[in-house]
């Protein structure tokens, strides 16, 4: 609004305008939307906390009907979001969508990547053994293995790509530079035979490219930037030659958001690749990867045998 439209006094926030839209009508409207959890990757994302506040704030006669699934962190980001005394809220279980349609081979790979990225290791191992058979998740350290897990899999028309973080500055060594701008229109529609395409695995799609998107399978490339310590997750930033810690929350809730959205873009599977580091890229020590590694195969999840690449 400030930058297009000239409004150099807009305040509002986006569920604020939107609802201030609809809000013009006489009579009534409805305005319906479609949550998704842990889905903020982008400074000015306020959240579902926003709608709930500006509903609260500004537009006190609508009516709020909403799902009794909004309870988990990944949409209430630890905060209340409306208080159930509140006579204008409604709450619908019906409203609550539980078929996957994006994972439609095993619902519960959203569960699964879930359970991955809160460290709970043991609901993530049940997850893994429920989809394992319907939804193949694999684990590598070679690039060539991965492109060729990829390739095997994919019939016909069905499409895949190397996805990562964007975030995932190190990867640079592997020939998968997140710094590199690509055009989505051919990233995702172009063919077999075009350079620019997914098909190709040459270009990378981060998490801005792909959000809202999918493919039939995908390479999850994981670098450093997000990487297991003890129990828990480790998260850095790249700046200037050195690893930094990330201490602002919002970061921190937006990286780990990234890796969500990267995990959960493969409709029939995907394989991940956690590099090995190099001893003497001070960048790129193999500790900053081989506890993510030996944590996403202690879930259960299979390596791709050392000779796959051979064949």
């Amino acid at each position: 609004m400030k930058t297009k439209k000239g409004r150099s006094d807009f305040q509002q926030s986006e569920p604020e305008f939107l609802i201030s839209v609809m809000n013009r009508h006489s009579d009534w409207a409805t305005l319906v939307c479609l949550i998704g959890g842990g889905q903020e990757i982008n400074t000015g994302e306020a959240g579902l906390h926003e709608w709930f506040a500006s509903l609260q704030r500004t537009f006190t006669e609508w009516d709020i009907y909403i799902s009794g699934q909004l309870t988990d962190t990944e949409y209430t980001q630890g905060r209340q979001l409306y208080d159930a005394s509140d006579k204008r809220l409604f709450i619908e279980d019906d409203l609550h969508l539980s078929v996957s349609i994006r994972s439609f081979r095993a619902e519960s790979v959203a569960a699964f990547v879930k359970a991955i990225l809160d460290s709970n290791t043991h609901e993530a191992r049940a997850l893994f053994t429920k989809i394992a058979s319907q939804y193949p998740i694999v684990l590598t350290r070679d690039l060539m293995t991965a492109k060729q897990w990829l390739r095997s899999k994919a019939r016909g028309s069905e499409r895949f790509g190397i996805v990562a973080s964007s975030g995932a500055i190190r990867l640079k060594p592997l020939g998968l530079n997140v710094k590199s701008t690509i055009d989505p229109t051919h990233w995702f529609l172009n063919n077999k035979n075009d350079v620019r395409s997914s098909f190709f695995l040459e270009d990378v799609a981060t998490e801005f490219v792909v959000q809202g998107l999918e493919l039939d399978w995908t390479c999850v490339a994981w670098d450093a930037n997000l990487r297991y310590g003890q129990d828990t997750w480790v998260l850095k930033a790249f700046r200037g030659t050195t690893w930094q810690e990330i201490n602002d929350s919002d970061a921190r809730l937006f990286l780990k958001n990234s890796y969500r959205v990267l995990l959960t873009r493969a409709r029939q599977g995907m394989v991940i690749l956690v590099p090995r580091g190099d001893r003497n890229d001070p960048t790129r020590q193999p500790d900053f990867y081989d506890t993510t590694y030996d944590y996403l195969q202690s879930i259960g999840i299979p390596v791709l045998p050392e000779t796959y690449s051979q064949e």
